[in-house]
């Protein structure tokens, strides 16, 4: 038999073993044994499919190694707790009573009817408020609110004034003086007429210069003489009729004495009663001094036979001027000033 032969039969062989029992293996002579054939485990039906386990085997730690602690697991995260809804505000029964702002406290009103008002008095002449309040007053109750009238301020400077001067009382009755000024006249400017002899200087005192002026004005006129009314009379005049007021004069006339010449000073007066100027004199020193002799009498000169209208005052403030309240002084000031307008009114000098 060829070798051809021999395959045929071999492979022929096979093919018919195969077709045999798988459990009944073939004992074949001269060969060697061929391996049983692996058992293939059936595969379950459906999706799902078994775990086939570790793929390799677990290590077994050696004899004497400590055994490895298992890492811990993740902890879930806890689930977030919802938050409570918050509990609504119970509302009111009605609404409540709003309370009243606190009221701001009203600006200090001026005097009635002041030419200057009190903010500008307080921002430009603090030191001059109380005066400026007190006129105001007084002219409220003299029935001279909301009067209009240019404010003179007439100072005797003769030798005996020279005392006045140092302790200050001149400088005190210009201010108080300028306090009124501020409640009559609309620039509140006092012109300030200085006389003994002859008439030594005319300036002017206002809310911002008035600080010490009144004694450096003194100083600077140099030489006191004797008591001339007439002569600051004739000054006011003139000085009246050239500054083209038309409000009526109020005139403070200080002087400590009487006149050198008596029968000039009352000429003058008389003269001046057909004017809308009002004399309102005030005497410095003793009261009983017979030197103010003159100025009682004026009361005494006829109307209208000797003037139209009676058109002075005079007041007496004593030894020591400066000492008298604020409020006595205004007083006295305007004492007389209410009649006057009246008469003056009357009489056509006043309009």
């Amino acid at each position: 038999m060829g070798l051809r032969s021999l395959l045929r039969t071999a492979f022929g062989r096979a093919r018919t073993d195969e077709q045999q029992e798988p459990d009944l293996p073939q004992q074949s002579t001269g060969s060697p044994a061929a391996p049983p054939p692996v058992s293939v485990p059936a595969q379950p039906t459906g999706d799902r499919i078994p775990d086939p386990g570790p793929l390799e085997p677990t290590p077994s730690p050696a004899p004497g190694e400590p055994v490895p602690e298992p890492e811990p697991r993740p902890r879930p995260m806890p689930e977030p707790q919802p938050m409570p809804e918050p509990q609504p505000m119970p509302e009111p029964d009605g609404p409540g009573p709003v309370p009243e702002p606190s009221p701001s406290p009203e600006p200090e009103p001026s005097p009635a009817g002041a030419a200057i008002s009190l903010e500008k008095v307080r921002s430009t002449a603090p030191g001059l408020v109380s005066l400026y309040k007190s006129a105001g007053v007084s002219l409220h109750k003299q029935g001279l609110a909301g009067q209009r009238a240019a404010v003179y301020l007439v100072l005797d400077r003769s030798g005996s004034m020279r005392e006045y001067y140092k302790n200050g009382s001149v400088q005190h009755l210009a201010e108080q003086v300028l306090g009124l000024s501020a409640n009559l006249d609309d620039d509140g400017t006092v012109p300030v007429v200085f006389f003994s002899t002859e008439v030594d200087g005319i300036a002017d005192l206002d809310l911002t210069n008035y600080a010490g002026r009144i004694q450096q004005l003194h100083e600077s006129y140099g030489h006191m003489g004797r008591t001339n009314y007439a002569a600051a009379m004739r000054a006011v005049i003139e000085h009246y009729r050239g500054c083209g007021a038309t409000d009526p004069a109020f005139v403070v006339f200080q002087t400590d004495g009487g006149p050198v010449s008596k029968a000039q000073a009352e000429q003058v007066l008389c003269e001046a009663a057909g004017l809308p100027l009002f004399w309102q004199f005030v005497a410095f020193g003793e009261p009983g001094s017979k030197g103010f002799d003159f100025l009682r009498s004026l009361k005494s000169l006829p109307v209208p036979e000797r003037r139209a209208v009676d058109n002075a005052g005079f007041f007496h403030a004593g030894r020591d001027p400066h000492t008298i309240a604020d409020d006595r002084l205004y007083q006295e000031l305007t004492a007389h000033f209410p009649a006057w307008l009246s008469a003056a009114r009357a009489a056509g000098i006043v309009r």
